[in-house]
């Protein structure tokens, strides 16, 4: 496994953004309902007023959740520390200066940006572009 990161710099330098196929939709069910849907779901996290589920699109349609906000998933393929500082920073100020919303996931390994899809091709240029800056050492 490569090494993990967890310098800003190196971070934002690594990143490598990759958007990924597929559709995906933010979803709340209660607790018990949850756990028959974690199988389908890219990923899932427990809050006090239900347990968020990211569905595939279809999925969430077909189970008559609400799919107003249909989301991409750009995955930075670098392996960001738990403890690194500035990597989300970095991606989401990025973006909003560009007026584009994220959700971040961090897992594990790498970090999972979440955009609207109408605006996923325009996010991915941002994010290559910070990525070209912080290798040439630049402000970011």
């Amino acid at each position: 496994m490569p090494r993990t990161v967890r310098d800003t710099q190196a971070m934002l330098a690594g990143m490598t953004p990759v958007l990924t196929t597929g559709v995906f939709v933010f979803c709340c069910v209660e607790r018990d309902r949850a756990a028959t849907l974690y199988a389908e779901a890219e990923g899932v996290f427990q809050e006090e007023e239900g347990t968020t589920l990211v569905l595939p699109l279809a999925r969430a349609e077909t189970l008559g959740f609400d799919t107003q906000m249909p989301m991409r998933r750009i995955v930075l393929e670098v392996y960001s520390a738990l403890d690194g500082v500035g990597l989300t920073a970095g991606v989401a100020t990025a973006l909003a200066d560009e007026a584009i919303p994220c959700n971040v996931v961090a897992a594990y390994h790498h970090d999972h940006v979440f955009v609207p899809e109408g605006m996923a091709e325009k996010a991915l240029s941002i994010l290559q572009a910070l990525q070209r800056r912080a290798k040439a050492g630049k402000d970011i």
